[in-house]
């Protein structure tokens, strides 16, 4: 495994498919005689040098720009090959294939492909990122809305980090009055109560829960909310999907039990992606294939973030129908977690405008009027508050080890305010604590998680 850290590699840095520009990356240790082989003369760093790319027999690839970036001024620290050539597949490979052959001639010994992410492994393990800041490489990548891609650029310019490293000190110099009074107990000073330890523990809370609620909406801007479009037959479920995103998605008639299996579509909402899933209608049925859909239509609703529960305002006269309102509302306290919200929506309010409601909103999927307060009353329940400009992008595993920092800090708060205190286990939990934070920058963490992180990577970043 460390043999294979220090082996030159080489990948094609640009998506797959056709494009106006595609790029060949390589890196490594010492790559001077390499790009002197490769491209018969030397090139001046950090120089864009438009030049022919020749094969085996001196004839032109194509022509493109070449860029040699020293170590450890690169993106992975080590040097850094780039040539950026016509983006068809065939030239690419063909660059890439030349690459291999002239390393193998003996002027890069060991030069091979690229695993994917194996780049910014590499920037993490020279440390010209941290293990937050590689990570949120993958998600400006990945990024399906703007607010997204704007936090995904806070988080790997560092944002993130850095508030991470400010309650990592705070919790370093915490643990260090902790270790003085344990080291020197013969001593008369309290060193604890003098220098106000619990005080300095209550705004070392304060900070995470800040952090924690920055990072939890910064993960629903990387995750998206799973919304679960619910209620019985006809009752405008798919008319509200189509509605939202604005097109005509699901098949809308008058027959009861149109829908029979999920229907899906992202949207944002004030940046935020939502995931609105439109289901079957709720109720018994005869039909084997309508049972399949109520059957994965509860599936769906067990593991949503939020559930737009629709009511059908021009039956709230018909005591069948509020019957089986009422059931599926004990259905779903049951079937959900108590933090999951239910949102109660009055569909058909253009068609009976007099009917009662019993709170949620009202709205007509056909007029779209009241579908803004569904949006803000979503964001609301679900959580969400407006997104502040200075957000940055956050994964559920930085998510956990916050939560994990939090229940260490609970603890040692108990084995302070306790009239005879065990300092060594308040030490401890100030330990995992510091161990829990630097897990999510990687300054603490295993070798099978960075595996797990950088292979979601795409080939050639």
């Amino acid at each position: 495994m460390l043999a294979r850290r220090h082996q030159p590699i080489a990948a094609i840095a640009t998506a797959p498919g056709r494009g106006a520009v595609g790029i060949v990356r390589v890196s490594g240790a010492g790559l001077g005689a390499f790009v002197q082989a490769l491209l018969g003369r030397a090139l001046t760093p950090r120089h864009a040098h438009y030049l022919p790319f020749p094969d085996a027999q001196g004839q032109p690839i194509d022509h493109g720009l070449a860029l040699h970036f020293p170590a450890p001024h690169s993106y992975t620290g080590e040097d850094v090959l780039e040539l950026q050539a016509h983006g068809g597949p065939v030239v690419l490979q063909l660059l890439l294939a030349r690459c291999l052959q002239v390393a193998q001639a003996g002027s890069l010994p060991g030069l091979r492909l690229a695993e994917p992410g194996e780049f910014t492994e590499r920037a993490f393990l020279n440390d010209k990122l941290d293990l937050a800041q590689a990570e949120a490489v993958a998600d400006l990548i990945d990024a399906s809305t703007e607010a997204a891609a704007r936090s995904a650029g806070r988080s790997m310019a560092g944002a993130f980090s850095a508030e991470v490293h400010g309650l990592r000190d705070a919790l370093v110099h915490l643990r260090m009055l902790v270790e003085a009074t344990l080291d020197f107990p013969e001593e008369e000073i309290d060193f604890l109560r003098k220098a106000d330890a619990e005080g300095q523990l209550s705004k070392l809370q304060q900070m995470l829960a800040g952090v924690q609620q920055r990072a939890a909406q910064g993960a629903l801007l990387r995750e998206g909310l799973k919304v679960v479009i619910a209620g019985q037959p006809n009752a405008g479920k798919s008319s509200l999907l189509n509605a939202l995103a604005g097109a005509e998605l699901a098949i809308v008639t008058p027959i009861a039990g149109t829908t029979r299996d999920k229907v899906q579509q992202t949207i944002q909402i004030d940046g935020v992606p939502l995931h609105i899933i439109d289901t079957a209608g709720l109720r018994e049925s005869h039909d084997e294939v309508e049972r399949i859909g109520v059957a994965r239509a509860w599936d769906e609703i067990a593991g949503a973030d939020a559930v737009l529960f629709l009511h059908d305002l021009t039956r709230q006269d018909a005591i069948e129908y509020v019957a089986a309102d009422a059931d599926i509302t004990r259905t779903l306290g049951q079937k959900l977690p108590q933090n999951v919200p239910v949102i109660h929506v009055w569909n058909k309010s253009d068609a009976a405008p007099q009917a009662a409601s019993a709170g949620g909103v009202r709205l007509s999927a056909r007029t779209r009027q009241g579908l803004d307060a569904l949006r803000a009353a979503l964001l609301q329940t679900a959580g969400v508050q407006a997104m502040p400009e200075g957000l940055y992008i956050a994964r559920e595993r930085h998510l956990q080890a916050l939560r994990a920092t939090d229940a260490h800090l609970m603890q040692a708060a108990a084995q302070l305010l306790d009239p005879a205190p065990a300092l060594d286990l308040l030490a401890e939990e100030l330990r995992l604590a510091q161990n829990a934070l630097n897990a999510i920058t990687g300054e603490f963490g295993a070798d099978d998680l960075l595996g797990v992180i950088f292979s979601r990577f795409c080939i050639g970043k």
